[in-house]
């Protein structure tokens, strides 16, 4: 594979329908929110579904959720002493923390991509604390317009235990966001994907991995149907500064709703400024 050879930027514009897109345990699980109102989906909260997609994919996966795991270890240390070559330097006491990164990023596609840090306690084994930079940055999803919340309780309808009368006690509470149109950008950096080996190939495999974000991701909170990948916008730049900064690049998108209270995606309008000499490629969800 060869590793990527010219700067990326990219945006995704998606929607949120009677959903929870993204949870603050801070605030009883309410819809996340800035403080003008506008809702917002956390960067991890972004990657985790990346790395989820990625997983559906066939890729090799580190930090993987409990629910969605794909092995039997319970740890990342579990994980990663479970990778001969990273056991070995574990086990050494002459190997160097860049030749456990390197190994660590040629084994998993999250690491190569979005970094990772490595703090292994010692014991028997020598320690490790390894700190790797990945070459994709993602910002906060922001939602265009401030969001309407809808909260209700929920109530149990069975015994939790044997024995007891059947109650109809307030178990808590559900939140959602009515509708609102979210955006979020991000940019590949070929300096730190040049140290990480994260790869053309890898950048397409994100790319993809963007189109489908919410396949496969259907809960209590998010059922399916209620968040959709409306555009992809990916920017290929013709060398490894590129052409123009990404905050520049980001700022030629913007949206904007057609009327003052919207309910669909078709009550917003996209505008894409062109950039001289920097071509986009949009994408549309499925």
């Amino acid at each position: 594979m060869s590793v990527l050879d010219h700067k990326i930027d990219f945006a995704v514009v998606l929607s949120v329908k009677g959903a929870n897109p993204n949870g603050d345990p801070l605030n009883g699980n309410r819809p996340r929110q800035n403080y003008d109102g506008h809702g917002e989906i956390s960067d991890v909260a972004i990657k985790r579904k990346i790395r989820n997609r990625l997983q559906d994919m066939g890729e090799p996966i580190f930090v993987q959720s409990n629910d969605r795991k794909t092995d039997a270890f319970s740890s990342l240390r579990e994980r990663a002493d479970a990778n001969e070559e990273l056991n070995k330097i574990l086990k050494s006491k002459t190997a160097s923390g860049d030749d456990f990164a390197k190994i660590a990023c040629e084994s998993w596609i999250d690491v190569r991509s979005f970094g990772q840090v490595f703090a292994f306690k010692g014991g028997a084994d020598k320690g490790v604390s390894v700190g790797v930079r990945g070459p994709v940055s993602i910002h906060t999803a922001t939602s265009v317009l401030p969001i309407d919340i809808t909260s209700m309780q929920i109530t149990k309808s069975v015994n939790s235990e044997p024995g007891k009368d059947r109650g109809s006690d307030t178990m808590g509470m559900k939140h959602r966001v009515d509708f609102g149109v979210y955006v979020f950008y991000g940019s590949i950096n070929t300096q730190l994907a040049e140290k990480t080996g994260f790869s053309n190939e890898d950048a397409n495999k994100i790319k993809e991995a963007l189109v489908t974000l919410f396949e496969n991701d259907a809960s209590a909170a998010r059922p399916d149907g209620s968040m959709e990948i409306h555009k992809v916008y990916w920017w290929e730049h013709n060398s490894k500064l590129g052409q123009y900064s990404s905050a520049k690049v980001h700022r030629s998108l913007t949206v904007e709703p057609r009327v003052e209270e919207p309910k669909s995606f078709d009550e917003y309008v996209i505008e894409l400024t062109e950039l001289d000499g920097l071509k986009v490629e949009i994408l549309d969800g499925l």
